[in-house]
């Protein structure tokens, strides 16, 4: 009888988690497949909502904690917490011997993950890979994490040709649209009273979600473009705003900062959560008037939702986008111009039944885990660059 194949799921912030959902629970469901789940980065952290008690409320079994995120939002300090990372990710993979190891997406934490997993030789599968963030070094990231994987899941058709352009054998990569997604087809998420109760903030006539997050390759920006932000927010009337928190990269302490200000200055018309957790977060989405930031959310989530988004400066530039997308740049006459268009009754009406091109169909989840399950892994480490051109031997 043959032993179960024993697939390492690595996660570390709140976001990557809420996409993966459905992909644990189906390696969790399979007979043939042992889940071994590693927590590490912000889910660890108190500053950042211990959010690995959402993992254990949802009945999953942490395997293991790889503590590797040091109280400090320098580039110094992100450094050192990703060589932390390798350290543990080392033991915990060394213990562990899985066959595959997922990992989504392009934080430093998964960069410590990968390169872990690639000297104790592993097969990686990587989720959402060929991807844009210009500005963010999450962009170098994500393209090493693909040069370490031997499966690659892409969340669109041009995203799997970029991968292929990389270097990449076409028959190890797969479009399957964003696992992320499958989260709406399959909750029920809250109706606007649930919401308000979750949040304790009535939504009114009028309401945004406001998520933002540095852009890592600007150091020092983070408050000015912010305060921009927040002035232009400030011009509203009658609008309620929902804000989360930025994520634990370089600069993300000032905007935390910030917005506490903010929300402390005006408690009656805004309200922050140090993290909603996918469920609330989709039903704030699908609530509010828009989504106002530079998250990826507002590209890919949003659009399945039928709301509108204001993608702000450059961190998301590159990136496939739907129709549901207003792009604007970093000042607050901009974002005004934008916020008008997205309140707009016109652009309210053309959401309705918008395409979405991350969406890979009812059951990305189960694609994923069919071809964790079916990969042939005997010789699937040693990888040859796949050239798109025939080079010239002679150069």
């Amino acid at each position: 009888m043959n032993l179960p194949r024993k697939i390492c799921v690595v996660t570390g912030s709140r976001a990557e988690y809420g996409h993966l959902y459905w992909v644990l629970r189906e390696i969790e469901r399979a007979k043939d497949l042992e889940l071994q789940l590693l927590v590490t980065g912000m889910h660890l952290s108190p500053e950042f909502g211990l959010t690995y008690k959402t993992i254990e409320a949802d009945g999953f079994s942490i395997t293991r904690r790889v503590d590797m995120l040091l109280s400090s939002d320098s580039s110094v300090g992100i450094a050192k917490s990703t060589g932390l990372g390798l350290i543990g990710f080392s033991d915990a993979f060394d213990s562990l011997q899985p066959d595959i190891v997922l990992m989504l997406g392009d934080r430093f934490e998964l960069l410590a993950a990968a390169t872990a997993a690639l000297f104790l030789n592993l097969p990686i599968a990587h989720v959402h890979g060929g991807e844009v963030t210009i500005g963010a070094f999450d962009e170098a990231i994500r393209h090493s994490i693909t040069k370490m994987s031997q499966i690659h899941f892409t969340s669109t058709e041009a995203y799997r040709r970029r991968v292929i352009q990389l270097g990449e054998n076409p028959d190890r990569v797969f479009n399957v649209g964003a696992p992320g997604l499958d989260n709406i087809r399959h909750f029920k998420l809250l109706d606007q009273i649930g919401l308000e109760e979750a949040i304790g903030m009535g939504l009114g006539p009028k309401s945004l979600l406001v998520a933002w997050h540095p852009v890592t390759q600007e150091p020092g920006r983070a408050r000015k473009d912010f305060q921009v932000l927040l002035a232009a927010l400030d011009q509203l009337n009658g609008v309620k705003l929902v804000f989360t928190k930025a994520n634990a990269d370089t600069g993300g302490r000032v905007i935390n900062n910030m917005i506490e200000e903010y929300v402390n200055l005006h408690p009656s018309k805004s309200v922050v959560s140090t993290s909603l957790g996918s469920f609330r977060y989709l039903s704030a989405l699908s609530h509010v008037d828009g989504l106002v930031g530079n998250s990826s959310s507002g590209i890919i989530e949003a659009a399945s939702l039928e709301t509108g988004s204001i993608n702000i400066g450059e961190r998301q530039k590159g990136r496939v986008k739907p129709n549901s997308v207003i792009d604007c740049v970093s000042d607050e006459k901009s974002i005004s111009i934008a916020l008008k268009k997205l309140f707009s009754s016109e652009f309210k009406d053309s959401l309705s039944g918008i395409h979405n091109p991350y969406d890979g169909g009812e059951d990305v989840a189960g694609t994923i885990v069919k071809i964790l399950r079916s990969t042939k892994l005997n010789g699937i480490i040693k990888k040859c660059f796949y050239d798109l051109v025939e080079p010239d031997k002679h150069l």
